[in-house]
């Protein structure tokens, strides 16, 4: 059993059997039918991957890992917040007619600020410290900029990223203010284990472990029997994913940099409903 699904499965059964159910509250998201999207959840959950093992990779049913990769450098390498620069369409639902979701994610990434070493923008001084100051304990960054909330057509889910080294081994704490569990669970675990490869190898260290601490942790009521369904599967063995070693530069990286071996997964669940 690879370590993302030991991870995903013992959340999902903990969600299930003790999670408290929002039914009779007021909640914000709804279904695409005006439905109001309830679910079962649970608070302060924290899991740890450490990468030097394995990369976390779901296998109980396919992950799209190149549409997660290709999400993360949107927001991360072009600091976009127009899906017209998306290869997925994931983020149509919260674009306006000209494909802006806001002052939100990419946008808050790129915005420069002044430091005594000079001008950067939140990726650019991650990179730079974890070069020229590796074992500072101030190389972070946060997208949840309460100034422009209200320019923002979704509010960020993950909000922030703190980095640490250890030695030659780069760790990370990236937390999340709520979880889609079905539908982002490992397409977010995905996505910032592949940014923590990347940073470590531009900076000349090795990948450690990403710590995700999730607030909010929930399966929607729509999921649940998807989610059982799920938890009957048989899983496989973790995937081998490696990057191509000849970059240096982040910007420099694609999704084909990534090289995924031996991936094995379930059938798929068919089109899951996502709630708005």
């Amino acid at each position: 059993m690879s370590k993302a699904d030991e991870i995903f499965i013992a959340n999902c059964k903990d969600i299930l059997e003790n999670g408290y159910s929002s039914e009779n509250e007021k909640v914000r998201p709804h279904w695409e039918d005006g439905t109001p999207a309830y679910t079962m959840k649970r608070f302060g959950v924290v899991n740890r991957y450490d990468l030097s093992e394995e990369f976390p990779l779901l296998t109980l049913r396919y992950t799209n890992w190149k549409a997660a990769i290709d999400e993360v450098l949107w927001i991360w390498q072009k600091k976009s917040n127009n899906v017209n620069d998306l290869n997925s369409h994931i983020w149509d639902a919260w674009a306006d007619k000209n494909g802006s979701i806001g002052k939100a994610y990419g946008y808050q990434l790129g915005i420069k600020h002044q430091y005594k070493e000079g001008m950067f923008d939140q990726v650019d001084r991650v990179l730079y410290d974890l070069k020229q100051n590796p074992y500072s304990r101030r190389i972070m960054t946060n997208i949840y900029n309460f100034s422009d909330l209200n320019e923002m057509n979704l509010y960020p889910c993950a909000y922030s990223m703190t980095f640490n080294v250890t030695g030659k081994k780069l760790n990370a704490i990236l937390n999340q203010r709520s979880q889609d569990t079905l539908t982002a669970n490992n397409w977010n675990v995905v996505q910032y284990s592949a940014l923590l490869m990347m940073f470590a190898q531009v900076s000349g260290l090795e990948a450690g472990e990403l710590v995700h601490v999730i607030s909010d942790m929930h399966i929607y009521d729509r999921h649940i029997a998807m989610v059982k369904e799920l938890l009957k599967r048989e899983t496989k063995k973790a995937p081998k994913v490696t990057l191509n070693t000849e970059i240096k530069n982040f910007y420099d990286f694609t999704v084909n940099d990534f090289i995924v071996e031996n991936y094995e997964y379930g059938v798929s669940l068919g089109k899951i409903p996502v709630a708005i």
